[in-house]
């Protein structure tokens, strides 16, 4: 089953009557316009089972207060899955949602959340936030934080820059994770980082070449996946277009589960630029990594002849800064997109949407 099947014949794929549904959920729409998953009471319990799993993959407990910096409105799953996994496992819950520094430290001093579930990319504003007003996160309830939507592992399963750039000023561990709402299902980390585990309870995945066939430990492949138990719109083999390495050794932390690495690149995002072949996502990750770059956004294009064209709108600091990107740019990537030097309202105005649930860095105009 491909996105573009549910897409097309949405309703189809509705296995009860409206009758039985409780919540109308519906991805982002990052690959196109958006796709509705109706749940019944019995889907809205399994997520909750779903997530408080993820919570124990994660190493917390009913002991464990959470602070959810994620919306719960927006038809988005996620927040919702994070709220019920946190009921489900009897925790203590603060629901704080997206954005407002202020409110996240005054909940922080007030409630002493031992968890934040929350993007990535935020916490390194949070952190700026707290030494700008005298706070010390080093001094604060905070001992995880569940990430979500962007990876803080590079492909070697090593922590990215942002991760670094988090862990650098604020003593926390980091988890990765990974789903969609076609999955109603995540794959979290345990504490030995190897990896985002699958909970093979709730979920078939297989991680399959270009000819269909199941790699092997440690290769990229198409993330496919068969959510078990899901009532109002189960699937059979949805095809994520996720590439992702698979990993199907023990753990050391004992389970013997197949696990995931972070995203390398979704499929239908591979661009060609001047004959080689790559994700947007390591054009990101260099980005992140460079001192010089403020704010960015990057814009996939097609141009006159229908070749890919890449633009990266970016706020840059420092002497020779435009050449000292541009420079590393090439040398690690071997290509050079078209860098437009833009002011930090120019490309936030494009990054972040009042009607989007997270910020977008990426903008496929093909």
């Amino acid at each position: 089953t491909e996105k573009d099947d549910i897409a097309s014949r949405n309703e189809d794929f509705l296995c009860v009557g409206m009758e039985d549904v409780r919540d109308i959920v519906t991805t982002s729409g990052t690959l196109g316009g958006s796709v509705a998953s109706y749940l019944t009471q019995n889907d809205l319990t399994r997520l909750g089972v779903n997530e408080a799993g993820s919570y124990l993959l994660a190493g917390c407990s009913e002991e464990d207060t959470f602070q959810l910096l994620t919306t719960i409105d927006k038809r988005f799953m996620a927040g919702l899955a994070y709220f019920l996994g946190a009921n489900e496992l009897g925790a203590r819950i603060i629901r704080s949602g997206p954005g407002a520094l202020q409110l996240q430290w005054e909940s922080i001093k007030r409630f002493k959340p031992t968890v934040l579930v929350a993007v990535p990319s935020f916490i390194p504003r949070l952190i700026k936030y707290a030494i700008e007003n005298g706070i010390d996160p080093n001094k604060s309830s905070v001992k995880k934080i569940i990430c979500i939507g962007e990876a803080v592992r590079d492909e070697n399963l090593e922590p990215n820059f942002l991760a670094n750039k988090i862990t650098s000023e604020w003593n926390v561990q980091l988890f990765s994770t990974y789903a969609s709402t076609e999955m109603a299902t995540a794959f979290t980390e345990c504490e030995a980082g190897c990896g985002a585990h699958v909970q093979p309870e709730l979920m078939f995945v297989e991680v399959l070449d270009e000819e269909g066939k199941q790699v092997e430990n440690g290769k990229p492949g198409e993330v496919v996946v068969t959510p078990l138990g899901v009532e109002g719109m189960p699937v059979l083999r949805f095809r994520t277009g996720d590439v992702c390495n698979y990993y199907n050794e023990p753990c050391s932390c004992g389970r013997n589960t197949p696990r995931l690495g972070p995203v390398i690149g979704r499929k239908q995002q591979m661009i060609k630029l001047k004959g080689t072949s790559l994700y947007p996502n390591a054009i990101i990750d260099e980005l992140n990594a460079l001192p010089e770059v403020v704010n960015f956004v990057i814009e996939l294009h097609s141009d006159d002849l229908g070749l890919d064209e890449v633009r990266v709108r970016a706020l840059l600091k420092g002497e020779n800064a435009q050449t000292n990107v541009m420079e590393h740019l090439s040398g690690k990537l071997r290509v050079k997109p078209r860098l437009i030097l833009s002011t930090n309202e120019e490309i936030n105005s494009l990054k972040f949407n009042e009607n989007e649930r997270k910020p977008k860095i990426l903008i496929d105009r093909r």
